[in-house]
């Protein structure tokens, strides 16, 4: 039997040499960037990488093998050193100032390496970053020397390396004669307590999850990042050493596109005139003026219970004033009839239906802790909590399939705060649900997509805030779980969503603007980010504590100016145009070998020409001065 592994060691070994071992690969002026910024240590540690081979009965050895750190400062034993990962990867040796430096060593076996993601910071240097199937990044390498062509050409001998069709400069590995292709990484058990208990914590209790256990949301999603349709053989694999740039380094596959400047924005006032947008028969005479003055300056508050039912769609915007008495006539009868379903179930028969008790326990739970300090539902023996209650448990009724998760008492309580009406709320709350339902489907496939998709507008945007993200093991954004499953309504004062809301109904500019708002939020914290030594586990602190701290106007600004910048680029990424929907292939454009082509080139993270013209054409967005 044999297996491979993966060394750094300190400049000063000797050559390695073991009868048992056979040396493949070996590359000296290999730097190590330790990430130790806590410490007043050097942060770049000499030495070189070697890819070895060892024939023995118990392969096992290497498998169970750990990284030893040592360092000598002076004639000072040093224990207190911080490797900048995660603390079960390393195990941390004291120096005796009466011996010899014990030199650095990093070991890992081809078998246990998932990913190899190709890096720049701030300081223009080029990194090789290498993860472990455990989901722990080994600090990242710079070759001063070069070397990486040929490292690579090395481990692909005895492992495939398959390029991620979201980011050009990440590589997952996979065994050439291994049946774990056939399994979906989103399926493996990551994590000690089993994935599929996660996927459940996640549906029912999603903020404490999220910021609960946010090392092993990121393994999960980073597991989704795998292409689906390989299960046997991943499709389109390449050597990525064929990729590589002249040395010495390497240069990304992904390069920033030129933006050019953000314009500046002003936000417009609230709209605060409805009755002179009616015609005679109460028709709205023009819908697409009045979603543009919402997404300016939202809705005066003496309005939001009028509009707030054409946004969401319990009213067509071209009804008539007689149409809309039937429509409600007709929904009040609806509702009464499905909320009549639950309520007549008698304490026998819901013993005996384990699906309704359970929905009616998380909505008793979560009614209780919703939205206390607003005086419409404070206080015990509120009626806004239990029309709260009626409308939930009624909804599950209407929506049997998906009948009740966690957060969903968010999205109702601004909207019955503001009609005060359990069947307009009702009505009002499936229209919202039209749009983000499938942020609460059990499978999650629709956030880890967003997701994705915020990892790509940031890549455009910020590439090395993202590369600064990556290095600590958050670019996966999981962070941002929560802002994206009920659009920010924990992030902002009660208020403030009640205004974000209506701006994000208008559909404008783009069906994705919440994606953009994510976006203006994290550049807003760029320099707190990388300028304050941050590491996972802080920058996930720092986040969650934005909360009731974001001023909204200042992000819905950065949010516009985001997206005017990005659509006035000539060469705007084809995946960024896909997000912004501002690219519509023609029929013949669809079927084309060039347009395969094209498609081609963007997995591979190249511009696509003429994006300026489809995006200056658009007509999504609103009219801007």
């Amino acid at each position: 039997m044999s297996d491979f592994v993966v060394k750094l060691t300190d400049s000063c070994l000797q050559p390695y040499r073991h009868d048992s071992v056979l040396l493949i690969f070996e590359k000296e002026g290999v730097y190590l960037h330790t990430n130790a910024k806590r410490s007043n240590q050097e942060t770049t540690i000499p030495g070189f990488i070697r890819i070895v081979e060892r024939v023995s009965k118990k392969s096992s050895m290497w498998q169970q093998s750990r990284c030893i750190l040592h360092q000598k400062k002076g004639e000072e034993e040093v224990t207190n050193f911080d490797p900048g990962y995660e603390p079960d990867w390393a195990v941390i040796s004291t120096v005796k100032k009466d011996r010899e430096p014990v030199p650095w060593a990093f070991s890992l076996p081809l078998s246990e390496l998932y990913s190899l993601r190709r890096a720049r910071f701030s300081l223009g240097r080029n990194f090789l970053v290498l993860t472990s199937r455990g989901g722990h990044p080994l600090p990242p390498l710079h070759f001063h020397r070069g070397g990486t062509r040929e490292l690579l050409r090395a481990l692909h001998r005895y492992i495939i390396l398959d390029q991620s069709p979201v980011d050009g400069r990440l590589f997952l590995a996979y065994p050439h004669d291994s049946g774990a292709l056939s399994q979906s990484f989103d399926k493996l058990h990551l994590f000690d307590d089993g994935g599929s208990d996660l996927v459940s914590r996640f549906i029912h209790d999603p903020y404490a999850t999220t910021f609960g256990g946010f090392s092993k949301v990121t393994n999960f999603f980073r597991a989704a990042l795998r292409p689906p349709d390989s299960p046997n053989k991943p499709r389109n694999a390449q050597d990525p050493s064929t990729q590589c740039d002249e040395e010495p380094g390497f240069e990304l596959i992904t390069c920033g596109v030129e933006l050019g400047p953000r314009p500046d924005v002003n936000r417009g006032p609230p709209l605060d005139k409805w009755d002179e947008f009616l015609d005679p028969e109460g028709r709205v005479k023009n819908p697409e003026k009045i979603k543009e003055l919402v997404f300016r300056g939202g809705i005066t508050p003496s309005l939001r219970k009028e509009v707030w039912k054409f946004l969401l769609g319990f009213y067509p915007w071209n009804s008539t004033e007689k149409e809309r008495e039937n429509i409600l006539r007709v929904k009040t009868d609806e509702y009464f009839r499905m909320k009549l379903q639950w309520k007549s179930v008698s304490e026998e028969q819901e013993m005996r239906n384990s699906l309704l008790r359970g929905y009616r326990s998380l909505i008793e739970r979560d009614v209780s802790r919703t939205d206390r300090q607003n005086t419409f539902f404070s206080g015990n023996d509120n009626p806004g909590l239990t029309l709260l209650n009626d409308v939930l448990m009624t909804y599950c009724m209407y929506n049997f399939d998906l009948g009740y998760v966690q957060g969903m008492s968010d999205l109702l309580s601004p909207i019955l705060f503001i009609t005060q009406n359990e069947v307009e709320s009702f009505w009002c709350l499936t229209g919202f649900m039209e749009l983000v339902h499938q942020n609460f489907e059990e499978s999650q496939e629709a956030m880890k997509q967003q997701l994705l998709q915020l990892s790509i507008l940031l890549k455009a945007l910020d590439p090395e805030l993202c590369d600064f993200l990556d290095s600590q093991d958050s670019g996966s954004l999981c962070f941002c779980f929560r802002w994206l499953l009920i659009w920010f309504k924990r992030e902002f004062p009660f208020e403030d969503i009640l205004t974000l809301w209506e701006v994000l109904w208008s559909r404008l500019p783009c069906d994705n603007f919440h994606l953009l708002i994510a976006c203006s939020i994290l550049e807003s914290q760029r320099g707190e980010l990388i300028g304050s030594q941050h590491d996972f586990n802080t920058i996930l602190k720092h986040i969650n504590e934005l909360t009731m701290k974001l001023d909204l106007q200042s992000v819905l600004r950065g949010a516009e100016a985001i997206y005017l910048q990005l659509i006035q680029c000539k060469e705007l990424p084809l995946k960024v145009q896909q997000v912004l929907g501002i690219y519509v292939p023609s029929s013949s454009e669809e079927d084309s070998p060039e347009s395969q082509a094209s498609e081609t080139q963007h997995l591979l993270g190249k511009p696509q020409a003429g994006a300026a013209a489809a995006a200056a054409n658009s007509t999504r967005g609103p009219t801007y001065p």
